[in-house]
């Protein structure tokens, strides 16, 4: 059952939610994995070309199963809104880094591995979660953003450094600075 609460923050976000549109739905092309493998390889030496291809291809691959399994069909803040309405399922960012971590691991992968990162939410935003791919050992702060929500499940991706819409920080921070808080609190 869907609370006033629910329903008056619903209604509210209809106008916002409306200017948002739907996002561009299409086909992954084979130009979007060779960019972002591009992207991938070029974080610096020693990454192995073909798990760089690899990484991007699943990545591409993944984001449009979520979002098929999701039921993504529109912008963020619409989906956002039918998720906090009970309406659509919520959790594709926290299961897709996720499972992109799982799956590098799985695979074997040698010169790459995956960070999760989030970044809190401020203002009027709320937290956002995702997958970062980086060289072994370089940490997600030279690695590349891999987004599968802020297009609303179209992928997107940019080096760490030059996503400036987010703030963000390795998920172990911000889970322990809660925990920390929580237990100040007591």
């Amino acid at each position: 059952m869907i609370s006033k609460r629910h329903l008056l923050i619903g209604l509210a976000a209809l106008p916002l939610a409306a200017c948002g549109g739907s996002p561009e739905k299409r086909a992954v092309q084979n130009d979007d994995v060779a960019d972002l493998t591009r992207v991938i390889l070029g974080m610096g030496p020693g990454i192995d070309p073909e798990e760089a291809a690899r990484a991007a291809a699943l990545a591409f691959a993944h984001t449009r199963t979520l979002a098929q399994q999701y039921q993504i069909t529109d912008s963020p803040l619409v989906h956002n809104t039918k998720v906090n309405l009970g309406l659509k399922p919520r959790g594709l960012c926290w299961h897709w880094a996720e499972d992109m971590e799982k799956r590098l691991d799985a695979e074997g992968f040698q010169t790459l591995e995956m960070n999760r990162a989030i970044a809190e939410g401020r203002g009027l935003r709320i937290d956002h979660s995702t997958a970062i791919i980086s060289r072994i050992g370089d940490g997600f702060a030279k690695g590349v953003v891999l987004d599968p929500w802020r297009n609303g499940g179209v992928l997107f991706f940019a080096p760490v450094v030059e996503d400036t819409r987010y703030a963000w920080e390795a998920r172990e921070v911000v889970l322990g600075r809660r925990i920390d808080l929580l237990a100040v609190a007591g």
